[in-house]
């Protein structure tokens, strides 16, 4: 049977279960057949029986029993140098398009916590067209920095424009992967080109002098096709964070979980083991170091798994990517998921406006940048 032809499994909602956390089973991904319009849902797109949904209610400036510490507003701005002037980062970025299906909301502000010291946006977030027409791709990509690294927002940036100029390249190819439903070429591809872009940051540190876990980032990305017959989305990327589904009102968080490592230790990965496979007993390690081979590369350091999820939208549905800083408040605080059920699940996608509201909705305890991508299906 192939992975069409299966009947797809019930998503659990934010409801339902709490946040994974740890070592989880593999994930299970998208299946590619869309689902059939429930019972008296309209096929045309045109209004349903009951009439036209009551307008969203209105925004709020935070969540819960009361508001948080530090100040609604920004403080302080980061200390600048004459000398490297573009290395400064505005508060707040917001951008927004409508292409084919979809209508794309994305924004990342400052955090509460680094408004009150001085201290730059950490996260970074680009949006980019590649091609024209309905043979055109989306990117948005956004990535964060070190928390305690001065140059986090400098790596964030870079990885953005890194990935973004390998997808670009291959848009031709990705768009055509898309709208035939190619996953395993789709996840391959993606794959590598994460890889390349992250590899290039760990050789700009290396380059600068730098720690390579001091310029350091996470990514994630979304790849939508602007053919209005396609609703496959594309979501991929490196690092924790959040990647939700607003469908009837209920959040589905669908986030892919890391695959937890099973088997015995193997040379080179893992603990060793204490004798080789024909029984003869390993040397003791007295802690002298010894000079790496010529004929093997230096080991690295683990990295991060890579992230993977396809899935067709259905009318109606909201597909949110963000960061930690918006995912953790998200799925801590079920006030907050309420509230923004009810501002999104109206009939039209918020305004640039309305949606940066909405995404600043404060709560207590939270205080990181918050970036946030929503896509509303049409």
């Amino acid at each position: 049977m192939s992975e069409a032809d299966r009947a797809p499994e019930a998503t659990p909602t934010l409801a339902d279960r709490p946040p994974p956390s740890g070592p989880t089973a593999a994930p299970v991904y998208g299946d590619w057949t869309p689902a059939a319009p429930a019972d008296g849902e309209p096929e045309d797109g045109g209004e349903s029986r009951l009439g036209p949904l009551p307008p969203p209610p209105p925004s709020r400036a935070y969540v819960g029993t009361r508001p948080p510490t530090y100040d609604a507003e920004p403080t302080a701005l980061p200390a600048a140098d004459p000398d490297d002037l573009d290395a400064l980062v505005p508060d707040t970025v917001l951008d927004g398009a409508r292409y084919g299906a979809c209508t794309l909301r994305a924004v990342s502000v400052r955090g509460d916590s680094a408004r009150y010291r001085g201290e730059p946006r950490r996260d970074a977030l680009l949006t980019a067209r590649f091609g024209a027409g309905e043979r055109a791709l989306v990117l948005v990509a956004l990535a964060t920095g070190a928390r305690t690294a001065p140059g986090a927002h400098l790596a964030a940036a870079e990885v953005c424009r890194w990935i973004a100029a390998a997808v670009g390249r291959s848009h031709e190819r990705l768009t055509g992967d898309i709208r035939a439903a190619r996953r395993a070429d789709l996840k391959a591809g993606l794959h590598r080109l994460t890889d390349r872009s992250l590899g290039k940051l760990r050789a700009a540190a290396a380059e600068q002098g730098l720690d390579p876990d001091d310029y350091a980032a996470t990514l994630r990305c979304l790849l939508l096709s602007a053919d209005p017959e396609c609703r496959t989305r594309v979501f991929f990327g490196v690092g924790p964070g959040g990647l939700f589904r607003l469908r009837d009102r209920e959040w589905q968080d669908i986030e892919p979980e890391v695959a937890e490592v099973k088997g015995e230790p193997v040379l080179g990965f893992g603990s060793a083991p204490h004798e080789t496979p024909d029984g003869d007993r390993l040397t003791m390690d007295l802690g002298i170091p010894t000079p790496p081979s010529p004929y093997e590369p230096a080991p690295e350091p683990p990295r991060e798994p890579f992230r993977f999820r396809t899935s067709v939208a259905r009318p109606g549905d909201v597909l949110l990517m963000c960061g930690t800083g918006f995912a953790e408040p998200l799925r801590g605080e079920p006030e907050l998921r309420a509230h923004l059920a009810d501002r999104w699940s109206g009939p039209e996608p918020p305004g640039l406006t309305a949606y940066l509201a909405d995404t600043q909705v404060r709560v207590k305890g939270y205080a990181d940048d918050r970036t946030a991508v929503a896509v509303w299906e049409a």
